[in-house]
C-alpha cells in the first residue's frame, strides 16, 4: 500500500492482483499467522465437510435402496426406515454445524485480513496479539452485516421462485415460455452476482468505517458504482478457482478410483493449497477494492481519523467526536 490514495482509483484487474500478492508477501510473517491461526482451520473444516457429507450421504443412499428391497409393514423395514430418518436428521445437524463453523472462521478471517491491511495503510504498529485481540470485537459488526444480507437473499430467491412458478403456470415451459424463463434465470444470476459483491465490500466498510449491517450495505452499494465491472470481475475469478477447487476435490479425491490413492493424495493436498490461498488473497483483494473504489469516488481518507478509528477496537482510545473515516468529497 505504498501508492498514493489518488493513484488506487488506476488500479485495473491485474493491478489489484498484483497489489495483493505484493502486500502478502511484505508483511508474510503477519499473514502467515492469520493463516495458520484462521483460514488454514476454514479450509480444513471446509474439505472435512465435503468428505463426511458424501459419506453420510451415500449411506443414505445405500439404506434407502436396502429398504424398497424390504416388504412394508415387517420389523426389518420399520427399523431401518427409522435409522434411514435417524441418519437424515445427523445429516442436516453436521450441514448446521459445518455452516456456523465455516460463517465463524470467515467473518473471523475477514476482520483479521481487513484489519491489519488498515494498519498497514495507516503506518499503525501490527502485531499479531493486536490482531488476535480485535478480531472478536470487529466480528459483531461483521454477523449484523451478514445477518442482513442473509436475509436480502432470502427475499431474493424466494422472489425468483415466486416469479419461475407463476411463468410456468401461466405460460408453461414450451416455446416462448422456456425462452422468458431462461432469460428470468440469467438475470437472477446476475443480480446474485451483484448482491454478492455488494456484501463482499460491506464486510470491509463494517470494519473501516462507522457503520455496519444495512448501512455498510448502502454504503457498499454506492461505492461500487463506476468499478463495477471491475469488482465483479474479481469476485468471479476467486469464485471460479473456489468452485473448481471444490468440483476437483470432491470427484477426483473423494469419489475418485480407490486404485489411485497416490495420485488423489497429492491432487487433494494441491487442492487444499489452492483453497486456503484462494481465501487469503481473496479478503486481502477485496480491501484493495474498498480503497480503490474510496480513490475513484476520490473520497480522501485521512490515516490519522482511520488510526484513530482503528484504536477503538483496542480499548485504548475514545474519540472526542463521531467520525467517518472519510473526510468526504475533495
Amino acid at each position: 500500500m505504498d501508492r498514493e490514495q489518488e493513484d488506487l482509483q488506476f488500479l485495473g484487474f491485474f493491478g489489484i492482483f498484483t497489489e495483493s500478492f505484493n502486500l502478502v508477501f511484505s508483511w508474510r510473517k503477519i499473514f502467515s499467522k492469520i493463516t495458520l491461526t484462521l483460514i488454514l482451520p476454514l479450509s480444513v473444516v471446509f474439505v472435512a465437510h465435503i468428505q463426511v457429507s458424501e459419506l453420510l450421504f451415500f449411506k443414505i443412499l445405500k439404506n434407502e435402496d436396502s429398504l424398497n428391497s424390504i416388504p412394508k409393514n415387517s420389523p426389518n423395514y420399520t427399523k431401518l426406515s427409522d435409522m434411514i430418518t435417524s441418519e437424515w436428521i445427523s445429516f442436516w445437524l453436521f450441514k448446521a454445524a459445518y455452516f456456523t463453523f465455516f460463517l465463524v472462521l470467515t467473518l473471523l478471517s475477514t476482520a483479521a485480513v481487513v484489519y491489519t491491511i488498515a494498519c498497514v495503510y495507516t503506518g499503525k504498529e501490527i502485531t499479531f496479539r493486536k490482531i488476535i485481540s480485535v478480531v472478536p470485537k470487529v466480528w459483531r459488526r461483521l454477523m449484523v452485516t451478514f445477518v442482513w444480507n442473509f436475509v436480502i437473499v432470502l427475499v431474493y430467491n424466494i422472489a425468483f421462485g415466486v416469479l419461475i412458478l407463476l411463468w410456468a403456470a401461466i405460460f408453461g415451459f414450451g416455446g416462448i415460455g422456456i425462452l422468458i424463463i431462461a432469460g428470468i434465470s440469467v438475470s437472477y444470476v446476475l443480480g446474485f452476482v451483484y448482491i454478492s459483491v455488494v456484501w463482499h465490500l460491506a464486510c470491509v466498510v463494517s470494519v473501516l468505517e462507522d457503520v455496519y449491517g444495512i448501512q455498510a450495505m448502502l454504503k457498499s452499494k454506492e461505492l461500487i458504482k463506476g468499478k463495477l465491472v471491475l469488482c465483479c470481475a474479481v469476485f468471479l475469478t476467486f469464485t471460479v478457482l473456489f468452485l473448481a477447487s471444490q468440483l476437483v476435490f470432491q470427484t477426483v479425491v473423494v469419489l475418485g478410483s480407490s486404485n489411485h490413492y497416490g495420485f488423489r493424495i497429492v491432487l487433494g493436498v494441491l487442492c487444499f493449497l489452492l483453497l486456503f490461498k484462494v481465501f487469503l488473497f481473496g479478503l486481502v483483494a477485496q480491501t484493495i477494492i474498498y480503497f480503490v473504489c474510496k480513490s475513484y469516488h476520490h473520497q480522501n481518507i485521512d490515516k490519522s481519523s482511520l488510526s484513530d478509528h482503528l484504536e477503538v477496537y483496542l480499548g485504548d482510545y475514545v474519540p472526542l467526536t463521531a467520525q467517518d473515516v472519510q473526510l468526504g468529497e475533495l
